[in-house]
């Protein structure tokens, strides 16, 4: 008696792998002709719905270089004001470095 309820269980899995297969067709086919007719409606292009496949742009702000506030007479060296002090000016007063 179990290999018939076995055999019957597969068969309604074979049924229902079919069923899923025709339902998944037919909704594909009516996703396909709704995408289509929207993008006719709207005269999209590929790259409106699916975009250009480049990365976006950064903001402008970042990575924007900035001028040096201070100066290291002995070495030239200078500094933005941003970020970690350099050795150079620790312990100093800032303001005798200033660039004018």
């Amino acid at each position: 008696m179990t290999m018939n309820k076995l055999q019957d269980l597969l068969a309604q899995r074979e049924a229902l792998d079919k069923q899923i297969a025709e339902t998944r067709k037919t909704e594909t086919r009516e996703a396909i002709n709704t995408i289509q007719s929207l993008v006719a409606q709207f005269n999209l292009t590929q790259a409106d719905v699916f975009g250009s496949g480049r990365p976006e742009k950064q903001d402008k702000r970042s990575g924007r270089k900035v001028a040096p506030k201070y100066r290291d007479p002995a070495t030239g060296k200078t500094w933005t004001g941003r970020g970690r002090a350099p050795t150079w000016l620790e312990g100093k007063d800032k303001e005798k470095f200033l660039i004018a």
